[in-house]
């Protein structure tokens, strides 16, 4: 059946007619995208129609208005109708009625509603008082009735609108920055509103009422593609949930992509990503633009007056780099620059943008992008200069990023960027997408440059770490053949290249040494020294590390984690200043230690403190984008207790019954003072309460006592609590991952697990590791925000490491309990 078959069935049966018709249309797959939504439109205005003429058959001066989205066409499967009836003032009783006709068939059939019934004095009067009612009436267009009326409306709403300009337009501007305050940036969310997150579709009509006030006008290249697409999925994200919603649930991606028939979720994402990023730089320059017309229409008249009526003066303009200029409030190319001739034009401009913390003008870069010669390979010296100028510039560098971005020229520049553009990251600790993180490590980088000898290098490190994401394996490795490749290319020697390739493939090597092994195990010190070879090399990875982990975002740094990652740095520049590592030395128990010891010793039984615990940030060694406040770490608990089976299980257990989160946590054994046989295991753990205050020490003692003796049953109660609560709706955590890690320790076998950080998690693990009849060393535990990544420093029951097969049997035996 077609849209004209449609609309006659429509017309002629009311609303069942309509819709049956309507449903029809959302479910066949001839029609979908923009032929849709018009389709939708038209067939919902025949049906209006039909209301409205009957029951108009004696009034006059009455008309009936799409306005909003409905007014553009824009109908998605679930989105309100917005209406209103214009009338003349003359018979208000009869529009009344005519009103109930057409708004209660609308409601029967269960669509969302948005209406109004006004004068065409009373309209424009409540949009003069109300922003939003004045962006609907932009789009104003007739459905039935008067049009007389309506175009009479229209011509006045769109006059007042430009006249009102210079007023309304700031008002707008504030309204979509409260907005993206409130719903964040659409472009780097994993579950984004598509309507109101910056970027978004409130944003692209945000754009049209701009370009309706004629101040000034948003790039048209690429928006209205941009806004197709976002309206697309909106479509699909309606028909799949049955909803009138906007927001792109991680659970609904799947279907959605299906819908749009895209590969998956991330595909998916990544179109929507790139639309906004359209939105959003449209709507940077836009903005820009409306501040410089405002500006200059404030000042012309006083200048006019100063020059005694004559001619508008020039624009001044201040040189800032061979063929850049300044020119109001933007970088601008000179008029003798020739883009077509100087292939190193484009990086020397946005070098001179960041420097300067200006703006490059839209006109410069699509005049660069359309004109500017490919660089030579290897690039020549300047080039490269430029490129390690514009990511030293600080935070002023992202926007200039942007700016060529938005009209390909980085992609052009470095080719391995397309794979990383606007690709998500589905890891709660990540803020942004692969390539804005690779911007903001460069930003962060740019703040420690002054620690290391080699800045370039440590600034195109940070340009080029997370550069494998999006191949396929391991990222660093796939990383370390991609920089090789960069780094040559834009002119870097053969020494330079292959530092740049060992600081990608071991970006991630000093963080998770640092809080997954043994510091005190020389084989682990031995091993980091002997991936990075050399002291300058070692200077630019503890820079990195702690930029990109700054980057990443707030779970990902503390000055806990900075100070383990500096006590590994200063062991191995030991190691690689020619001073082995000695076996280590049992370290000497602190006083409080000794005490607890001594007291458990005494009494046979567990023996704990509870004590709030800040660490002060180093100022020999903390960087200024830490601060240094004291930085809370919630109350460390210290226990000490007999050596003996199931001490882990137990301890985790009763902490996660009184609902205490483990921050750190870290088990050794003390041995007692000569004369005395026997050992007693000290846990200092890092725990916070998950909502409300802190347990009693002594009754934590008590439930401990009662969970070593067995006559607490902790995997009941956990299981009940678990019971009681069900789990909300959301993605499935991916399931566990449990290795041996080789070589890790002389002294014993490290087995890390990494898994969805969850009530009772640590508890299982050491019960996995009791019935496996091994005992734990030591261990490491750390949470980066959803994740629980732990190391085990294992040993069987003779204190020696576990042989190969027995290590690889545990470690499966922990992963089926873990994903069971």
């Amino acid at each position: 059946m077609t849209s004209t078959d449609m609309r006659t069935e429509a017309e002629d049966s009311g609303p069942s007619g309509y819709a049956a018709a309507r449903l029809r249309l959302l479910q066949g797959e001839a029609q979908s995208g923009p032929p849709r939504r018009t389709a939708l439109a038209e067939l919902t205005d025949d049906w209006l129609t039909g209301l409205f003429d009957a029951g108009s058959e004696a009034l006059r001066g009455v008309s009936l208005v799409a306005v909003g989205g409905y007014g553009r066409g824009e109908l998605s499967p679930r989105s309100d109708l917005d209406l209103l009836l214009l009338h003349d003032g003359s018979d208000s009783g009869a529009v009344a009625a005519l009103a109930d006709r057409i708004w209660y068939p609308v409601w029967d059939l269960g669509l969302a509603l948005d209406h109004s019934v006004r004068t065409p004095a009373e309209a424009r009067k409540t949009a003069s008082e109300d922003l939003k009612v004045q962006l609907g009436l932009l789009d104003a267009r007739h459905i039935a009735g008067d049009l007389g009326l309506t175009a009479g409306l229209r011509t006045t709403v769109l006059a007042d609108w430009r006249n009102q300009a210079p007023k309304r337009l700031p008002e707008l501007q504030e309204l979509c920055a409260e907005r993206a305050e409130r719903q964040g940036e659409l472009q780097y969310l994993l579950e984004p509103d598509l309507k109101e997150a910056r970027g978004g579709l409130r944003d692209a009509t945000a754009l049209r009422a701009v370009a309706a006030s004629w101040l000034a006008d948003a790039p048209r290249e690429g928006l209205t593609d941009a806004r197709r697409r976002l309206l697309d999925v909106r479509d699909a994200l309606h028909l799949t949930t049955g909803r009138a919603t906007d927001r792109l649930a991680l659970q609904e991606q799947d279907q959605v992509a299906a819908e749009l028939g895209l590969l998956d979720a991330d595909t998916l994402l990544r179109q929507v990503y790139e639309a906004a990023r359209v939105v959003s730089y449209a709507s940077d320059v836009t903005w820009r633009e409306v501040g410089r017309v405002l500006r200059s229409r404030a000042v012309r008249p006083r200048l006019r007056a100063m020059l005694g009526g004559g001619a508008k003066p020039a624009a001044e303009r201040s040189p800032l780099a061979e063929g850049v200029v300044e020119q109001d409030g933007e970088v601008v190319l000179a008029r003798a620059a020739r883009p077509e001739r100087d292939p190193v034009l484009p990086l020397r401009a946005a070098a001179a943008a960041a420097q300067s913390g200006l703006p490059l003008s839209l006109h410069a870069v699509r005049r660069m992008a359309a004109a500017a010669r490919p660089l030579p390979t290897p690039w020549p010296a300047e080039a490269r200069e430029q490129l390690v100028t514009l990511l030293g510039s600080g935070r002023p560098t992202i926007e200039v990023w942007e700016a060529l971005e938005a009209e390909g020229l980085i992609t052009r520049l470095l080719p391995d960027w397309e794979r990383v553009r606007c690709r998500p990251q589905r890891n709660a600790v990540h803020i942004w997408t692969v390539d804005r993180h690779l911007i903001e490590t460069a930003v962060r980088a740019s703040e420690l440059a002054r620690r290391v000898g080699r800045p370039d290098l440590l600034l195109v490190a940070s340009l080029l770490h997370d550069i494998g994401k999006g191949w396929p394996g391991d990222h660093s490795v796939a990383g370390e053949i991609i920089a090789r490749d960069v780094a040559a290319r834009i002119g870097f020697d053969r020494t330079d290249v292959a530092v740049l390739a060992t600081l990608v493939r071991h970006h991630l090597l000093l963080i998770d040494t640092a809080t997954r092994r043994d510091l005190e195990d020389p084989a682990t010190v031995r091993s980091v020294a002997e991936a990075v070879g050399s002291q300058g090399t070692l200077e630019l990875l503890h820079a990195l590390t702690e930029a990109d982990a700054l980057a990443t975002g707030p779970a990902a740094w503390s000055s806990w984690r900075g100070s383990l990652v500096t006590d590994l740095v200063k062991r191995v520049a030991a190691v690689l200043a020619g001073d082995a590592p000695e076996e280590p030395e049992a370290a000497a128990p602190t006083a409080e230690q000794e005490r607890l010891a001594i007291e458990s010793f005494r009494t046979g039984g567990p023996v704990l403190s509870l004590r709030a615990q800040t660490e002060p940030v180093d100022s020999e060694t903390a960087s200024a984008s830490v601060s240094e406040d004291p930085e809370p770490l919630g109350v460390e608990l210290l226990i000490a207790v007999p050596d003996q089976p199931g001490v882990l299980p137990a301890v985790a257990g009763v902490l996660a019954m009184h609902r205490l989160t483990v921050r750190t946590a870290g088990l050794r054994a003390l041995d007692l003072p000569d004369g005395v046989e026997g050992s007693v295991l000290l846990l200092d753990w890092r725990v916070a309460a998950e909502y409300g205050s802190l347990p009693q020490a002594a009754r934590l003692r008590a439930d401990l006592v009662r969970a070593l003796d067995g006559s607490l049953d902790i995997a009941g109660r956990l299981a009940e609590r678990d019971a009681a609560y069900p789990r909300r709706r959301g993605t499935i955590a991916p399931p566990a991952r449990v290795t041996v890690a080789p070589a890790a320790s002389r002294h014993a076998t490290v087995i890390e697990v990494r898994a969805h950080d969850a009530p009772g998690l640590l508890h299982r693990i050491g019960r996995a590791f009791e019935e496996a009849n091994v005992r734990v060393r030591s261990m490491h535990v750390s949470t980066l925000g959803s994740n629980a990544v732990d190391a085990f420093y294992l040993t069987g029951a003779k204190g020696s490491p576990l042989p190969g097969e027995e290590a690889a049997s545990v470690a499966r035996g922990l992963e089926e309990m873990l994903r069971g």
